[in-house]
């Protein structure tokens, strides 16, 4: 597994990989995060013109994973990370986490901060095995107060929802 950059072919296939990585939420009870769209086209390019749009791609160069991230209040902030079904349990969002937090660090920034699922145990349960840890709702800077409001106006707060930091 090689960890790169995506390429602006690549972007229909992260938005297929987004598409498989949801549908295990169906289980959940949560047909709704299974069923929402992907990042569109425009704003998986937008992030990759930043360089923040890192893929973990397979033995033939093709992405089985990907990462989105932006500099969010001093920190670099996870946007998305989302690994196919057919590449899970293998390390490989442990290893988009790790590419991103030495990219963090080359760049000055202080931590990783993303916002996840408390229920799910491919979320919010994971993430904290990795050092990540929650973030008081009255500590949160406001750039992730404002990525909070965002979220809740997507409707994912029908489901409880936790910022979490992890510090460089």
């Amino acid at each position: 597994m090689r960890i790169r950059p995506a390429t602006p072919a690549e972007l229909p296939a992260l938005q297929d990989i987004e598409r498989a990585a949801g549908a295990p939420f169906r289980d959940l009870g949560m047909p709704e995060i299974a069923d929402d769209e992907p990042p569109a086209a425009d704003v998986l390019e937008r992030y990759r013109r930043a360089g923040r749009c890192w893929v973990a791609a397979d033995q033939r160069d093709r992405p089985v994973a990907y990462l989105l991230a932006e500099p969010v209040d001093g920190a670099l902030h996870i946007e998305q990370v989302s690994v196919h079904p057919r590449a899970a349990r293998q390390g490989i969002g442990r290893a988009l986490l790790v590419h991103a937090a030495g990219r963090a660090r080359e760049e000055g920034l202080t931590a990783l901060t993303l916002t996840t699922f408390t229920e799910v145990p491919w979320n919010a349960p994971y993430y904290a095995r990795l050092g990540f840890r929650p973030v008081a709702e009255a500590d949160l800077t406001p750039g992730l107060r404002e990525i909070r409001a965002a979220e809740a106006a997507h409707g994912l707060d029908l489901w409880p929802r936790v910022c979490m930091r992890a510090p460089l």
